[in-house]
């Protein structure tokens, strides 16, 4: 006996966990709605003139960034998937692939925001822009944090930490993170 407790459930059992994050992820669900539905009424407010003269976003750009972050989907889903089959090593490598393309979708967003002709504070499109944008922006960035912390944790080399388990609920959050911006970036860039 080596002093820790497990629990032995039926497979078709939900883990504690897996609710847990999936009710949280529905919380953000909402509050994303929230700020949908502010930029919607903003647009229905000021139209026809909306977006204003001085925005001018980078279509292309954000586009293949956007492929960047869904790209790092697929690659979420191949470390569970090889986490399952009990391919520790690959499972890693796929971690620190996600990790890597969600760090290159951030740091454009942080690039982009320097070269933005209007700010915050410029009008409502600015404010809605950049709390749309920003908000998501944060969700990456805690996205990336509890992938590292989950490599660390899980990967380190006397780890008892299961990871498959751990790996499909961190997993949720990152592809929620990417269905919320897929959704942002047809809204905002591609419909406007």
């Amino acid at each position: 006996m080596t002093g820790v407790a497990t629990v032995d459930r039926p497979d078709d059992v939900p883990s504690p966990l897996g609710v847990g994050v999936v009710i949280w992820l529905a919380s953000e669900v909402m509050f994303f709605a929230g700020l949908f539905a502010a930029y919607f009424a903003l647009l229905a407010h000021n139209a026809p003139d909306w977006p204003p003269a001085d925005v001018h976003l980078d279509l292309l750009r954000a586009a293949v960034f956007t492929s960047v972050l869904v790209a790092s989907s697929f690659t979420i889903h191949a470390a569970v998937v090889a986490s399952e089959r009990g391919q520790r090593q690959a499972a890693l490598w796929y971690l620190v692939a996600t990790i890597v393309l969600g760090g290159l979708f951030l740091t454009n967003q942080v690039l982009e925001y320097r070269v933005l002709g209007f700010g915050i504070d410029s009008h409502a499109y600015g404010t809605i822009f950049y709390l749309l944008t920003g908000f998501h922006g944060l969700h990456v960035l805690g996205g990336l944090v509890a992938l590292v912390l989950v490599g660390w944790v899980v990967f380190s080399r006397y780890s008892r930490v299961p990871s498959t388990q751990t790996l499909r609920v961190t997993s949720y959050y990152w592809h929620f993170v990417d269905v919320v911006w897929v959704v942002l970036f047809a809204v905002v860039f591609v419909i406007r």
